[in-house]
């Protein structure tokens, strides 16, 4: 789970590599290193720490050059250490590497009786003694790399450079992302588009078990029998000003304020007929003669997007009366799940290449579901082997900790249920029409409780320190709970719980004390009157109340410490409003902690490994 860049061209290596890392660093930020053929010797730099570190170096070395590569990592294998940082190096070979090596362990032993020893704890440094053993035995590099390439298993997105061939970057991809950019006389390589967005808008994705080659005038790709591979290039329609902070102190901070476009872009060109209508013409071929030909829809995902997944099982099973099943995708293929033809196999994955999910779609395929995923990023790995994708059109999400991403998952998983809710004739006309009109109107309500940021500032002040928050709510909201806590662990530290409202006597109960303070999302729904005898529950034992209500709610002003008003709309929507309070919280909490907002420790935007 790393950040891989390379260049190779008329321009200084070292500045396009330190701005591609730099756009990369939210893949990952325990240390950095970069190499570069300087008069025909590849030097390498690495540093423990962040990009900046690494650049203060490099500004020092003034390194020349027009090729190389770089490396921003995330500990899987091995400490943070300058040691296992990347570039890896074995005589003429150097290489950054994204993935994990599964069979690492096997190799390293076999490696060393033929004198090719690691240095570091890493998977990734037999790579490259793989690859010069093969050209120690006479191979040329076209032959040498694709042979070690079969001789690892796991997951890899790789850049290459050999010495004895200055001119080229060598590339390969294997379940990591990995895009190779074209330019001018220059050519690009990483492992996500805003890393050389700066410098071309035209792009190549390699598929896996794909490798290649870079010159600043010719990309190669082939299969690994050594076949060529043609594909066609794509062009970038987003800015890379949708990548930079735009005045915002931190990136979570701008894709908070973002969402109402988010959604807004979510649903163009999907209300269709004047609102009348959802329209989501990808699905037409797996609901042939608009009928329902699936038993029962499992919805998969990690982290977020699993919370965003329970939201969507409450709005489907209401909707569309189909039974739906929410699993973590790390879980799910461990758990020997009922799988045929007659399953929907909703996955959700913000950035397309989530391991888990990844491996849970190929199970999937195996047994002959089919499947619909929900992602933000084009053409990504998890799309490419989907039946159908229902995109999300949030924009780049640079913040580790998922906000719009989020939101725009459930305005997804809202226009999947109305679509299957009138699919199977559960919905009436005039509900749908109801329902398009309320979600027309989230950007604007989204919008209103964005104005006044002083309330959550100033509970940032009173509670940043306490050591325990805990967040509660009932029906569709509940998941809401659990995204708030989730939120504020991820990047304030704070030790937080959600729990569905009617658990709290079943033991979190206990954890209620004098000012501990207690979240709780109360729209005025079906679940009020019991939520609200909640409330009084924690209140009568002294906890600090911070309520999310809806507006023009008389009785919890009364009694909460804090409230926060949230505009009425739809029951199956009142998610997509109460998520922005509950990330705002967490945004000023960790900001006033002043803790790493957009890179908290030990996180990374895509996890791309198991």
């Amino acid at each position: 789970m790393c950040g891989i860049i390379g260049c190779v061209g008329g321009q200084e290596a070292s500045e396009i590599l330190i701005e591609g890392l730099r756009r990369l660093e939210y893949r990952g930020y325990d240390s950095a290193g970069v190499a570069i053929i300087d008069n025909g010797i590849v030097q390498i730099q690495k540093v423990k720490g962040k990009i900046a570190d690494l650049q203060k170096i490099l500004n020092k070395l003034r390194l020349k050059g027009t090729i190389g590569i770089g490396h921003t990592r995330w500990a899987t294998h091995g400490r943070p250490s300058e040691l296992n940082a990347h570039p890896h190096h074995s005589k003429d070979i150097t290489v950054v590497h994204n993935g994990i090596i599964e069979n690492y362990r096997v190799l390293v032993p076999i490696l060393k009786k033929k004198g090719y020893v690691c240095k570091s704890e890493t998977d990734s440094e037999i790579i490259c003694h793989l690859i010069q053993m093969y050209l120690d035995q006479g191979l040329k590099m076209e032959k040498a790399f694709p042979k070690a390439l079969c001789q690892v298993r796991g997951s890899y997105a790789l850049a290459v450079l050999y010495e004895k061939e200055p001119h080229r970057i060598y590339v390969a991809k294997n379940a990591s992302p990995l895009v190779v950019g074209k330019g001018q006389g220059e050519n690009f390589v990483a492992s996500d588009i805003p890393a050389i967005l700066n410098q071309t808008r035209t792009i190549l994705i390699l598929e896996d078990q794909e490798w290649g080659f870079l010159e600043k005038d010719n990309i190669r790709i082939f299969n690994l029998k050594g076949q060529p591979i043609r594909r066609s290039l794509k062009t970038i329609q987003w800015s890379l000003a949708t990548t930079e902070k735009d005045g915002f102190r931190h990136f979570m901070l701008k894709e908070i304020y973002e969402q109402p476009m988010a959604v807004q872009n979510t649903l163009s060109g999907r209300l269709g007929n004047g609102h009348q209508r959802i329209d989501l013409p990808e699905l037409e071929p797996l609901f042939p003669r608009k009928k329902n030909p699936f038993e029962r829809i499992y919805i998969v995902a990690c982290g977020t997007s699993y919370h965003a997944g329970m939201v969507g099982k409450y709005m489907m099973e209401s909707m569309a009366r189909i039974p739906v099943i929410v699993d973590l995708a790390s879980e799910f293929r461990y758990r020997q799940p009922v799988l045929d033809s007659r399953c929907l196999m909703v996955v959700i994955s913000q950035s397309g290449e989530t391991a888990d999910t990844l491996a849970v779609v190929q199970m999937a395929r195996q047994k002959k579901a089919k499947i619909v995923s929900i992602c933000n990023v084009m053409d990504s790995s998890i799309p490419r082997i989907s039946e159908a994708t229902l995109y999300t059109h949030a924009g780049p999400e640079i913040g580790v900790a998922s906000t719009k991403a989020f939101t725009a998952q459930l305005v997804v998983l809202s226009l999947f249920s109305l679509f299957l809710g009138d699919l199977t004739k559960n919905l009436n006309r005039k509900d749908v029409i109801s329902a398009i009109e309320s979600l027309s109107k989230i950007p604007s309500q989204m919008k209103k409780i964005l104005r006044p940021d002083a309330v959550y500032q100033r509970i940032a002040r009173k509670y940043a320190h306490c050591p325990s928050l805990l967040y509660f709510a009932r029906g569709i909201n509940a998941p809401i709970a659990l995204e708030g806590a989730l939120k504020l662990k991820e990047i304030s530290y704070i030790h937080a719980e959600g729990y569905a409202a009617g658990e709290l006597k079943h033991g979190p109960i206990a954890l209620i004390d004098e000012g501990v303070p207690v979240v709780v999302l109360i729209p005025q729904d079906e679940h009020y009157d019991k939520t609200y005898s909640n409330i009084e529950e924690v209140q009568t034992r002294g906890a600090d109340l911070i309520a999310l209500a809806t507006q023009g709610d008389k009785l919890i002003p009364k009694i909460a410490k804090e409230t926060i008003f949230i505009p009425k709309t739809q029951w199956f929507l009142s998610p997509l409003l109460f998520s922005i309070p509950i990330q705002l919280m967490a945004y000023y909490m960790a900001d006033y902690k002043g803790t790493d907002v957009d890179q908290p420790r030990n996180l990374a935007k895509s996890v791309t490994v198991e």
